[in-house]
């Protein structure tokens, strides 16, 4: 008795222990710096596994980082067959003249004719706010329509803190997204093939139409470009869509590849800034190259469960063979997880099983129970544990049960029950009816004996 409350007290402090580890993920500080925004995400789209997040549901302007919306509904657009990259578009009077004229532009004029293509590189490179609304009449008749579609599909995608009021992130109080909703708008985005060539672009030539010469577009992005500026170049980077008004502040959202990695970073409400040597520094960059560096640097994909791992055994019953099996994990289990990691440590392993015993015969493969494994409250995986091996029943032990059961099942008492108490109503009928007759008998027998002694007179 002393020795299982050893090993209870045992389990209990390790239980603890491993419940209490520290997260690993979703960090809201690197190391002794932060991300210098309202809000940051640093995420591995391949996996969606959080690296950082900072105020990511918050509810922020967007400016221009709304035209990824805008260019995915004219990708579906496309891919219905409602337009073509060379269906040729004129631009109407209401889609250019509703434009401040201090907003970006690509000087488009009304009645003038390009393609979707065209129109495409404008808002994307150039952030063109008038080929927002040209591109929205295409595709739904309306801007208002197109603002309506907007909404829809953010609300389809699970979008739960955005609203649209136009195409293009002019300020408007109605006009807010954030980090982690824009996260699902682009991951979307990534899903067309036309998409990340676009977003990537450094340099486009609009060809000359009907009122201009050709046009020479230049990314905003300084992660792929040093045409404006210089001293953000970041290698690896691969686009995707920059964003900026006085109430939005400096925005961001940026893709960049490493050694077969992926990540996916969104900066909202950052700030352009001069330095003491008089350098002006637009923290929208900055930051979003400190997050590529510390998740590339400090972070790398790790196995934290093999398959062919044998992590327990489940007790067996009706084998005569063995009274235990092993189980191990039903697929491998890889994470991106700091590059310090201790995965004995920091990785905590609940095994749970479906039952705390399992009946022979066990068929290998079969299911017997899940592990868990998680740190603090990151879940990393769930997995179901399956038998390692078939173990076979005992014909003997098996009989043993089914009689066992058999003879405790309710029904079978109740009969036995109920014809007993028959058995016993019918003795005592029995009983009753021979008492009867006797007394019948012996009363009988009186009556005759008296009839024979008469001695009276005749008439």
């Amino acid at each position: 008795m002393k020795i299982r409350r050893f090993f209870s007290l045992f389990f209990c402090c390790v239980l603890f222990l491993q419940l209490t580890a520290p997260a690993l993920a979703a960090q809201d500080d690197v190391g002794d710096w932060e991300i210098a925004a309202k809000a940051a995400l640093l995420i591995d789209p391949d996996t969606e596994e959080i690296l950082y997040a900072r105020n990511i549901h918050e509810r922020l302007y967007p400016a221009s980082l709304t035209k990824i919306m805008t260019c995915l509904l004219v990708l579906e657009a496309i891919d219905s067959g409602k337009l073509t990259r060379e269906t040729v578009l004129t631009a109407s009077e209401a889609a250019v003249t509703s434009i401040p004229p201090d907003g970006s532009n690509a000087g488009i004029k009304v009645g003038e004719e390009l393609t979707v293509d065209s129109l495409l590189y404008c808002i994307m490179l150039s952030s063109a706010n008038e080929g927002c609304n040209i591109l929205a009449e295409a595709v739904s008749g309306s801007i208002d329509g197109f603002v309506e579609q907007m909404n829809q599909k953010a609300a389809a995608l699970g979008c739960t803190d955005t609203h649209f009021v136009n195409t293009n992130g002019l300020p408007d109080s109605n006009h807010y997204t954030t980090a982690w909703d824009l996260y699902l708008i682009t991951k979307e985005a990534r899903t067309h093939p036309d998409f990340m060539p676009l977003v990537g672009t450094i340099f486009y030539e609009v060809p000359a139409t009907n009122l201009s010469d050709p046009r020479k577009l230049y990314t905003t992005n300084y992660l792929i470009s040093s045409y404006r500026t210089s001293g953000y170049i970041y290698k690896g980077a691969e686009g995707i869509k920059t964003g900026s008004t006085s109430a939005a502040g400096y925005c961001l959202v940026a893709s960049a590849s490493r050694s077969g990695r992926s990540l996916l970073s969104v900066v909202l409400g950052a700030e352009r800034i001069t330095l003491e040597d008089g350098t002006i520094l637009t923290q929208s960059f900055s930051e979003t190259i400190k997050l590529y560096d510390w998740g590339f640097d400090s972070f790398s994909r790790q196995v934290i469960l093999r398959a062919d791992e044998l992590v327990g055994e489940v007790p067996v019953t009706l084998s005569q063979e063995q009274n235990t099996v092993k189980v191990h994990p039903a697929q491998e289990i890889e994470r991106l997880l700091p590059k310090d990691i201790d995965l004995t440590r920091d990785i905590s392993r609940i095994i749970t099983l479906s039952e705390e015993s399992v009946e022979a015969p066990v068929t290998k493969g079969q299911v017997l129970g899940q592990i868990t494994l998680s740190s603090g409250d990151t879940v990393y995986a769930q997995v179901d544990l399956l038998a390692d091996e078939d173990v076979s029943a005992s014909r003997l032990l098996v009989f043993r049960r089914d009689l066992l059961a058999f003879l405790h099942r309710p029904a079978l008492w109740i009969c036995v029950g109920s014809a007993a108490a028959a058995v016993a109503l019918l003795l005592g009928l029995r009983a009753f009816l021979r008492a009867r007759r006797r007394r019948y008998r012996k009363v009988s027998s009186r009556g005759r004996r008296t009839s024979s002694g008469y001695r009276g007179r005749r008439r």
